[in-house]
């Protein structure tokens, strides 16, 4: 449920308005001076805010400016005053919509639904998914580097992650412990690739039914490990 904040100080208005948003599925809040809307608005999570611009403490305008500086959530203006040139401040600070008083209320709520539709289209389009990589029963997210085994999350150290990963990303491909050493530790082989081993068999306890008969990272005799799918 999406929340609104009006900042209006004619209470008759401010209780119409609210009565049709919280028909139409909103939850409301209202607040008559512009001093404690303000301090609302910048503190509390609200979907969208409804200005007045004539208000007690800190007019609309002020209001707009000071939210637009650290929020992007949909800001409508409302008021009496028809000039143009409050339009054009009022939207050149940042309100995404201006209405003049007086206006029909299924008006208002209509543009809420627009502009918060809108909004969370924008919000949506910036979202970048996580990168998963999913593997019989094994998910990975490379992003917040955190796995899942049969759905159940499991720690693994940085190098286990990365080791686990990269097998994952290439299966079916047999490495030696040379290569793995020197893909994950960024080192050549005069290192001690015992470390290797070691990180496998971490791994196994960690995502093995049996680790004495692994189903996902096979040892290759004489050769290395590979990742079976």
């Amino acid at each position: 449920m999406s929340k609104i904040l009006i900042v209006e100080d004619e209470e008759s208005i401010a209780e119409l308005e609210k009565d049709y948003l919280e028909l139409s599925g909103f939850q409301v809040e209202t607040e008559k001076q512009g001093d404690t809307g303000l301090k609302r608005a910048l503190e509390e999570d609200f979907d969208l805010v409804i200005l007045d611009l004539m208000l007690p403490g800190v007019d609309g305008f002020e209001i707009c400016k000071k939210v637009r500086e650290t929020k992007n959530i949909p800001i409508l203006m409302v008021s009496a005053k028809k000039d143009d040139i409050d339009k054009i401040r009022g939207l050149g600070m940042g309100a995404d919509d201006y209405m003049t008083k007086p206006f029909s209320p299924s008006e208002l709520v209509a543009r809420v639904k627009a502009h918060l539709a809108r909004y969370q289209r924008l919000v949506n389009s910036n979202v970048k998914e996580n990168d998963i990589v999913e593997i019989r029963g094994i998910k990975i997210d490379k992003t917040a580097r955190r796995v899942w085994i049969n759905g159940e999350e499991k720690n693994f150290t940085t190098k286990e992650f990365d080791l686990l990963t990269f097998l994952a990303e290439n299966p079916n491909h047999v490495f030696t412990k040379e290569e793995l050493f020197r893909e994950i530790w960024d080192m050549e082989s005069i290192g001690d690739i015992a470390t290797v081993t070691v990180h496998i068999k971490k791994i196994r306890e960690k995502i093995e039914f049996d680790t004495a008969k692994p189903q996902y990272i096979e040892t290759i005799w004489g050769v290395g490990y590979r990742f079976k799918v």
